[in-house]
């Protein structure tokens, strides 16, 4: 059976022509999966369209479901929700609810897409809060960093949970056998760190995961922890930081290779080995986020996602759903 994966095609910068193409990508790649674009049908009707030969087989597996509101991005979230009932993403998690889809993924108003899945879907039994697991790459491999901003303000409890639910991620999507997790602190030593965070840390050693112990900043990129946990504030800073560190850094290489006739030819002799660095570190590799701990697969992503961040997101989705983290998650969370 098929997997179904239900996109909001009105959500982000780019849509809905780089939504559409990101689809259709997928379902050039993989014929185990149907897309549901839910939108404004005169905005998306014009992007499904045949326009190359590969095009064909890949159409056969998307289908249109309408849906004649959008939330904009800066909207309030918990209004835009209850007013706008046929909203793209109201009615994309609709179809997960109603079991018509496995899974949910928008570039659109992140605050939207977590209240509407906390009122569509529900939280998964035992789960006090929903996080935000975010895949970021590091020099070795991929880890994870949750929350990555759905709570700004947590209780000791609340982090111990996203470290279950980071562990249950890491090990089935990431395919990280006993991830280690770290708790991101100001300092390595145990005692350090506001008191929720002393707190956390006390729980963590007494929990059912491989825990490291404190991690400070800079051990995020150097992965020395599989799953890095924090609030959402921090979390949220961190990943923006990090975002904006990379796009600088680019930037600067940029400059540097154009600056001389000698560099230029440099820059030449090492364009495969800077694309392939690019690609491992953009943050369309890995497409989206995952809201955990949402009783069903709801992924966000980047507001500026392109085709490529979209496909990803597809594919992370699908990888989701076949290794069940729903259900992983609820074993976590009784142990």
């Amino acid at each position: 059976m098929k997997i179904k994966i239900a996109v909001d095609a009105m959500g982000g910068d780019l849509a809905p022509k780089e939504i559409v193409e990101g689809a259709k990508d997928a379902c050039r790649d993989n014929q185990n999966i149907e897309i549901i674009l839910v939108g404004r049908p005169e905005k998306v009707e014009p992007f499904l369209v045949q326009k190359k030969a590969s095009d064909n087989n890949a159409l056969k597996q998307i289908e249109l479901r309408a849906a004649d509101q959008t939330i904009g991005m800066h909207e309030s979230a918990a209004m835009a929700v209850k007013t706008k009932k046929d909203s793209s993403i109201v009615v994309g998690l609709e179809l997960v609810k109603n079991d018509q889809a496995d899974a949910f993924i928008s570039a659109g108003n992140t605050g939207a897409v977590m209240a509407a899945a906390l009122l569509k879907l529900g939280r998964i039994k035992g789960i006090q809060r929903p996080a935000i697991a975010v895949t970021i790459p590091t020099s070795e491999k991929p880890i994870v960093l949750i929350d990555a901003g759905a709570n700004l303000d947590c209780k000791p409890a609340n982090l111990v949970q996203f470290a279950l639910m980071g562990t249950a991620f890491s090990e089935k999507v990431l395919g990280v056998k006993n991830p280690k997790v770290g708790l991101l602190n100001v300092g390595s030593e145990k005692g350090k760190g506001t008191e929720t965070v002393k707190a956390a840390h006390d729980l963590l050693e007494n929990a059912p995961i491989d825990f490291f112990g404190n991690v400070e900043g800079r051990d995020v990129t150097l992965g020395t922890a599989d799953v890095v946990v924090c609030d959402g504030f921090v979390g949220n800073i961190v990943l923006k930081s990090l975002e904006g560190l990379a796009s600088v850094m680019f930037n600067e290489i940029k400059d540097v290779i154009n600056a001389t006739t000698v560099n230029k030819v440099g820059g030449l002799l090492l364009a495969r080995s800077l694309k392939k660095l690019k690609h491992r570190l953009s943050q369309d590799t890995y497409g989206a986020a995952e809201l955990l701990g949402v009783n069903g697969i709801c992924l966000i992503s980047h507001g500026s996602s392109n085709r490529n961040a979209i496909k990803n997101s597809i594919m992370t989705a699908e990888t989701s759903v076949k290794k069940d983290i729903i259900q992983k998650i609820q074993q976590e969370v009784q142990e």
